[in-house]
């Protein structure tokens, strides 16, 4: 019963935002939080089900993004031919080395794999800028107020969303390798320089997604709304319901990513949870609980660990790919931890941390509020200052304050549900 008295909370607020404000607005708000439950589950299943603290967030999402521009986007064909073979062949040569790098390490014998390492990387290192700076040079320079990058694969956009999972399993694996035999601590230092790398390279390799010139117009799985408008079998049905062809277009293609982003998450939320269930989800929350005990019974802990980051980032990954098709651009420069990191860590925090259907319910309920706390703030102090005089310093000092209400406001909400419901609004079985 609370379960389904806290989801029908939910469902009031979006619906009370479609009646009070506009559907338009209730349907962005259902959209991001589908994709922001996601994220959660992702981030739960990391944390809840494992105890692995990855505050890299951020940049498994905006692997996510960049899917999109490299599986939907069509190619560039002026840019490859100015460059795009230069840039491959410099990528494998890049690959190359650190084979080479890591198999001189394993092979060679203690007192020579320092220098061979050293050797290899510090020559591959100058042979790969190399062959690439050229090649960048010329793909970057092809009408770069337009293109300026190679493109993608010109594939539907929809295959991007495993892709983003995909790439962000690569990169989880490969911070895994490296990171997870630490403490937790070391681990969220690596997670979160590594996905402040990610951002950085994708703002500065123009080749590659445009940098900060940003990506627009990205291709999309459902139709425009000017071409709605313009299909006369369309505007008649429109005008059947009693709506203007503008609005009906907007409310349909709203509505159609709800569709496309629920099926996803029902799936993704199954098998989350039949995992949880499963000997395996057992075994991980008995690792989570007691890696001691776990390995004294021959569990393999850290490959456990492995397993589950990888799984967590590739749902992060997706949602991060869902939500680029969403907005239809891609802007590297709107990856902040904030909004990416710390946000979902409320979501997972206040949903009931280890419970797949409380992170589900924390990302609806704490993107509710992200979204209408700045509206609602601004009302309320309109009221609180409307017996104020106008050149009073403190009326505008609390009119220009509502900005910050969103940040105040989350915070006040972690604090609370930490002190009365440690354990989340919905906790762990």
């Amino acid at each position: 019963m609370r379960t389904l008295g806290l989801f029908a909370l939910v469902a009031v607020l979006i619906l009370g935002t479609g009646f009070l404000q506009s559907w338009n607005s209730a349907l962005i708000i259902l959209n991001m939080g589908l994709v922001s439950a996601i994220m959660a589950l992702g981030v739960n299943l990391q944390w809840g089900l494992a105890g692995l603290f990855n505050v890299g967030v951020m940049g498994f999402v905006a692997l996510g993004g960049l899917a999109v521009v490299l599986t939907s986007v069509a190619p560039v064909p002026e840019a490859w031919a100015a460059g795009g073979t230069r840039i491959m062949g410099a990528l494998v040569l890049g690959f190359v080395t650190i084979a080479a790098c890591v198999l001189a390490w394993k092979r060679l014998p203690r007192g020579r794999r320092g220098w061979a390492v050293a050797v290899l990387s510090i020559g591959g290192f100058f042979l790969y800028r190399a062959v690439l700076d050229p090649g960048v040079e010329a793909v970057e320079a092809v009408n770069p107020a337009a293109t300026g990058f190679l493109g993608g694969l010109g594939l539907p956009v929809v295959l991007a969303w495993p892709v983003g999972g995909l790439l962000a399993a690569g990169v989880a694996w490969v911070i895994g390798k490296t990171a997870l035999g630490l403490r937790s601590d070391y681990l969220a230092i690596a997670t979160l320089g590594i996905a402040e790398i990610i951002i950085a390279v994708m703002k500065n390799e123009d080749w590659m997604a445009r940098g900060v010139k940003n990506v627009i117009g990205l291709p999309r799985p459902l139709p425009y709304e000017i071409d709605l408008q313009n299909d006369p079998g369309f505007v008649d049905r429109a005008a059947g319901l009693g709506l203007d062809p503008t609005t009906a277009s907007t409310l349909y293609v709203k509505l159609g990513y709800s569709l496309m982003f629920t099926a996803v998450l029902v799936i993704v939320l199954v098998l989350a949870q039949l995992a949880l269930n499963s000997p395996w989800g057992r075994m991980m929350r008995a690792i989570r609980d007691n890696e001691e005990a776990a390995e004294a019974m021959g569990k393999d802990v850290t490959a456990r660990h492995l397993q589950i980051f990888i799984l967590g980032s590739v749902l992060c990954g997706m949602a991060g790919a869902m939500m680029t098709t969403l907005d239809g651009q891609l802007t590297p420069s709107s990856y902040q931890p904030l909004r990416y990191t710390f946000l979902i860590w409320v979501m997972v925090i206040v949903g009931g941390s280890g419970n797949n259907l409380g992170a589900v319910l924390g990302g609806f309920l704490i993107w509710f509020l992200w979204v209408q706390v700045e509206p609602i703030g601004q009302w309320l102090m309109n009221a609180v200052t409307s017996g104020m005089a106008e050149s009073s310093w403190l009326k505008a000092h609390l009119l220009d304050s509502v900005q910050h209400m969103r940040l105040l406001t989350m915070g006040v909400i972690l604090l609370l549900v930490l002190r009365f419901a440690p354990r989340g609004l919905l906790p762990e079985r």
